[in-house]
């Protein structure tokens, strides 16, 4: 119900239990769930001496988080790469990194430098501290491309729109694929659907189908999706474990 926490798989919790004896207090984040809304990720933070142990967990334990796609919409399009550029010069290793601030630096709208964030932290460029409610810079040793490059979404988007399988008529996209069609529409509020099986199966929980990713890029005119994307390695595509560790030291 409201304000409940979801825990799928609390095995999982069992990496805390040799630290408990060390730690203070245990904080546990997730989102403002509707009720009978489905499973959702959570965090668990536990309060170290001189730092902070946090573990995220994914909605299910045969659910991973880099092959899901909730922040593909985020990840598409050429505007956003551009965005994530500028706004990327634009950090300076600060602890605590303000959109407005960067907005205001950057001259883009606040919507647009939270899309630029999303498309920095997939990239290693930015965490986000739930403590803080915050953004901080900081730079792992990770390839840039690699979050666009490993989405089989994201490389079926860009194919659709290389073969110039989309159409919009008003309201309504038609997406050709193979020997069918698919149809994306678009809401009063924006919001897009499709007729494809992953949709009607997902309803968005799962973030877009290739066919709402390809239709959305074409609107906003953004033709090239993913240049480089045809030379990825299918291996990359291989999802992470259902359960990521982070250790935020204080300062």
């Amino acid at each position: 119900g409201p304000g409940a926490i979801c825990l799928a798989g609390p095995q999982r919790l069992k990496e805390l239990l040799p630290l408990l004896r060390f730690g203070g207090a245990l904080r546990v984040y997730g989102p403002h769930l509707a009720r009978g809304a489905g499973p959702a990720a959570s965090v668990w933070q536990l309060d170290l001496p001189g730092m902070r142990l946090v573990l995220t967990l994914s909605p299910e334990i045969t659910r991973g988080f880099s092959g899901e796609g909730a922040v593909l919409s985020a990840l598409a399009g050429d505007e956003v790469i551009d965005d994530a550029e500028l706004v990327g010069a634009l950090l300076a290793f600060d602890a605590r990194v303000e959109p407005d601030r960067l907005a205001e630096q950057s001259g883009l709208p606040t919507a647009r430098v939270r899309a630029a964030l999303t498309q920095l932290g997939t990239a290693g460029r930015v965490g986000y501290d739930h403590a803080d409610a915050a953004y901080f810079h900081r730079e792992l040793p990770y390839d840039a491309e690699r979050a666009a490059k490993q989405n089989p979404r994201l490389r079926a988007a860009g194919d659709l729109l290389d073969a110039n399988a989309v159409a919009w008529d008003g309201p309504i996209a038609t997406v050709m694929v193979a020997d069918h069609v698919q149809r994306v529409r678009a809401a009063a509020d924006g919001a897009l659907s499709c007729t494809c099986q992953w949709y009607a199966k997902y309803q968005g929980g799962r973030g877009p189908c290739k066919h709402i990713l390809a239709a959305d890029a074409y609107r906003r005119g953004e033709r090239g999706l993913l240049d480089s994307a045809d030379s990825a390695d299918p291996a990359d595509s291989a999802d992470r474990a259902g359960t990521d560790a982070e250790m935020v030291g204080t300062l």
